[in-house]
């Protein structure tokens, strides 16, 4: 039986940029690192979400993949937070640039949106309690 999701992963080009959008950015926590068991080189980093949700950054990216609405396959990462507008403000003063600023969406929760240094989307959601999300939670 599933229990949650235990991680999400991100192949990065630059993980010194990557650590810094999701640890000064984001507030994750860097954890630790795993090096690879062919040849000991650095291969995973871990951050902490929350307890028991990590988000896993590969090294040594190469080819870039451009978002795009018509491709199918994975979209973006969701991330709840408990004040929309002070994780927005915190993602600024690290100096990203949010690409949607916080709006109410049509499930009347908050939203905003940005994306990480490798083209990832990335939403940050404020749970509203007459959203349909607040009653599974």
């Amino acid at each position: 039986m599933i229990t949650g999701i235990a991680h999400g992963a991100v192949t990065v080009k630059n993980m010194e940029e990557s650590l810094k959008f999701y640890t000064e950015g984001l507030g994750f926590t860097k954890v630790f690192e795993i090096n690879n068991p062919k040849d000991g080189s650095p291969w995973i980093v871990y951050l902490n979400i929350c307890k028991g949700q990590f988000i896993e950054l590969f090294y040594d990216g190469t080819i870039e993949n451009p978002w795009n609405e018509s491709l199918i396959g994975f979209n973006h990462f969701c991330y709840e937070v408990d004040d929309i507008y002070a994780s927005c403000e915190k993602l600024k003063a690290a100096g990203y640039t949010l690409d949607i600023e916080p709006n109410q969406g049509c499930d009347y929760n908050m939203q905003a949106w940005v994306t990480d240094p490798n083209g990832v989307r990335v939403e940050l959601m404020q749970i509203d309690p007459r959203s349909p999300h607040a009653k599974y939670m």
